[in-house]
């Protein structure tokens, strides 16, 4: 048995991650966001060796099924910048897609994310290296289930981790009572994103008490308890003994938000975030959580 991560360039051993941002996007487009698409390339490297001359060594993009991956151009950036990156599979909540799009992927979601995950995207070859799906707010809508159960159908049959949108950061809950009670994935193999846009100690606790890692990732926008309380709610997990299970990303999902465009972007995860977080914690567990824990969190035996 050989436990890799599945990077756009093949099967990496997990230490070859190094310093990890954990959940991010380099393209990304929905008709919810519109205008302010990420579509660029050439914006995409310039990113991608911010984020390395600030030390970054590997990207996880979480952009999922029908949201413009360009799976094509990963491999031709990850070469040029020296930059690991992962790639999703997945579908995201109901209102980024067309609803002819998502009917013609009733019955078959699971074999379209297995294919990805094993074949490759399309024409490109690229592999998945996971599935990334999306909740509710406050609960799961039908279209939240049937992707969930999807996902945790193409884990089974592949050894892929499942990466979760919680909206607004909630129903961490419901979303482990459905992958890991009701469709039996192991809570090792989820990630829960966005925890610290709801920032409820006693549900990150409980969270984290199943096994599952926890992604504070994205700084503040709208919700400004994100940047100041994030360093009390890591501090607590890790002082509860959770120190393992936490990851950290910074999920630029819209143009203006790249630090090439004048936004926060990539290197803030380690230019700013990385310092305020170690002066809180400790540099040597702030360094875990940027390099084991992503390693581990992404690392499976591929079937």
């Amino acid at each position: 048995m050989v436990i890799a991560v599945r990077t756009v360039l093949g099967d990496v051993a997990p230490g070859e991650l190094g310093v990890t941002d954990a959940h991010d996007h380099l393209f990304f487009h929905s008709p919810q966001l519109p205008g302010r698409e990420l579509a660029d390339a050439a914006a995409a490297r310039a990113e991608l060796d911010a984020f390395r001359a600030a030390g970054g060594r590997s990207v996880v993009q979480w952009t999922p099924y029908g949201l413009g991956r360009r799976a094509a151009d990963l491999p031709l950036l990850s070469r040029a910048a020296g930059v690991h990156l992962v790639c999703a599979t997945g579908l995201h909540q109901a209102v980024h897609y067309d609803q002819e799009e998502l009917a013609a992927l009733r019955g078959r979601l699971a074999e379209v994310f297995v294919s990805e995950l094993t074949t490759g995207i399309g024409p490109s070859g690229v592999r998945a290296g996971l599935v990334k799906v999306a909740g509710g707010f406050h609960g799961l809508d039908a279209h939240a289930r049937w992707t969930m159960r999807a996902a945790a159908e193409a884990h089974h049959a592949t050894g892929a981790p499942v990466a979760v949108h919680l909206e607004l950061g909630t129903a961490a809950l419901d979303v482990l009572d459905l992958l890991c009670g009701e469709s039996e994935m192991p809570p090792h193999r989820v990630i829960l994103g966005h925890l610290n846009r709801f920032p409820d100690p006693v549900v990150q606790r409980e969270a984290a008490r199943s096994g599952c890692y926890l992604a504070f990732d994205g700084p503040s926008r709208t919700h400004h308890a994100t940047d100041w309380r994030m360093p009390e709610a890591v501090r607590a997990l890790a002082e509860a003994g959770f120190g393992h299970r936490l990851l950290l990303g910074g999920d630029t999902v819209v143009a203006g938000a790249r630090s090439v465009d004048g936004g926060p972007g990539m290197p803030y995860l380690l230019r700013r975030l990385r310092p305020r977080l170690a002066a809180e914690l400790g540099t040597e567990l702030v360094d875990r959580i940027l390099t084991d824990n992503p390693a581990a969190a992404f690392a499976t035996d591929w079937r």
